[in-house]
């Protein structure tokens, strides 16, 4: 019967194996039972090499040489305690040392004792590739919940409990280094009338543009983040204030900028508050937060439109 494994969805090529077989004697045994229609056979030595050549096949059929003790060491590399998971093993072991196959029983590989039959062999191949397989969906699962409960599903953009984090983390991090670290917070201006007179559909459109713009103007290691309602935060790490500064003017030049599909007459403008540390007002991530927002609502009451700083901070509000 053919396996529902057999051939790769990507490119229709077979699966490859990686047989490890220092006298190949086993070979012609191997060649029979797994079919080129089904399987590619890729064959090596025992050798400080296995584990790269693992990396690149589907799965290892590993034959024990005649030390027992380095096969084991070769089990453990091939499927470590901790850190990534590889291809999985099917070791084709005699019944003696049990120690061999006990061990790669234990870390989770296939065990064949001696002597073994073809139907077994190909059994015991399908199912290493099928729990393999639910395992690298299981992962990929987990990864796309882990990336949805860190995502605001209207921009796109890190939501407000991922910033809250990534904020602290940041923080702890700029204390421990000794390195800077700032904050923007900004908030578009006079959104309600946008949702008044076009719509929220059409103020939901300028949110996620107002997201692409922001997610342009930034470096790969910032993060932004949509705060809630019309708020963003833009998060800046080893940035000084006037690296901080110059972000935040490129990101309010941008969105007055922008061309909305709403309206060509539509003009998106934002007061944008800046905060940094190291400062002897900003000691807790709380405080980065508070005095980004306390300037935030001072650009709000100078005009809008426009950078403020933190009023204990050294530099005053930037204007249009």
């Amino acid at each position: 019967m053919k396996s529902p494994f057999c051939g790769d969805t990507v490119n229709s090529r077979p699966f490859t194996l990686l047989v490890v077989d220092d006298s190949q004697s086993t070979l012609p045994r191997l060649a029979r039972a797994l079919g080129p229609e089904d399987f590619a056979l890729r064959i090596t030595a025992h050798g400080p090499e296995v584990p790269r050549l693992a990396r690149e096949v589907s799965l290892v059929v590993l034959c024990p040489g005649e030390d027992a003790q380095a096969s084991v060491g070769l089990l453990e590399r091939l499927i470590p305690e901790e850190g990534p998971v590889g291809p999985p093993v099917v070791l084709l072991a005699p019944p003696d040392p049990r120690g061999l196959w006990l061990e790669a029983l234990r870390r989770g590989a296939e065990v064949i004792l001696d002597p073994w039959t073809p139907d077994e062999l190909v059994a015991r191949v399908h199912r290493a590739l099928a729990a393999q397989a639910r395992m690298e969906s299981l992962a990929a699962q987990v990864s796309e919940l882990q990336r949805l409960s860190s995502t605001d599903g209207l921009t796109g953009l890190h939501n407000h409990r991922h910033f809250q984090e990534r904020l602290r983390e940041e923080f702890r991090r700029a204390q421990r280094y000794d390195d800077s670290l700032s904050l923007i917070l900004l908030d578009l201006d006079y959104f309600k009338e946008i949702n008044d007179k076009y719509g929220h559909s059409a103020g939901d459109g300028v949110l996620r543009e107002v997201a692409a713009a922001l997610t342009r103007g930034v470096r790969e290691t910032d993060l932004v983040a949509r705060y809630g309602g019309e708020e963003f935060a833009v998060l800046l790490p080893r940035t000084h204030l006037t690296g901080a500064l110059t972000v935040a003017e490129r990101v309010r030049r941008e969105l007055r900028a922008l061309r909305l599909e709403v309206s060509d007459s539509l003009q998106v403008t934002a007061s944008l508050g800046v905060s940094s540390f190291p400062h002897r007002t900003v000691l807790t991530p709380e405080q980065l937060l508070l005095t980004a927002d306390e300037a935030l609502y001072q650009a709000k009451r100078d005009g809008r439109d426009r950078i403020c700083l933190h009023p204990q901070l050294p530099v005053g509000p930037l204007g249009t």
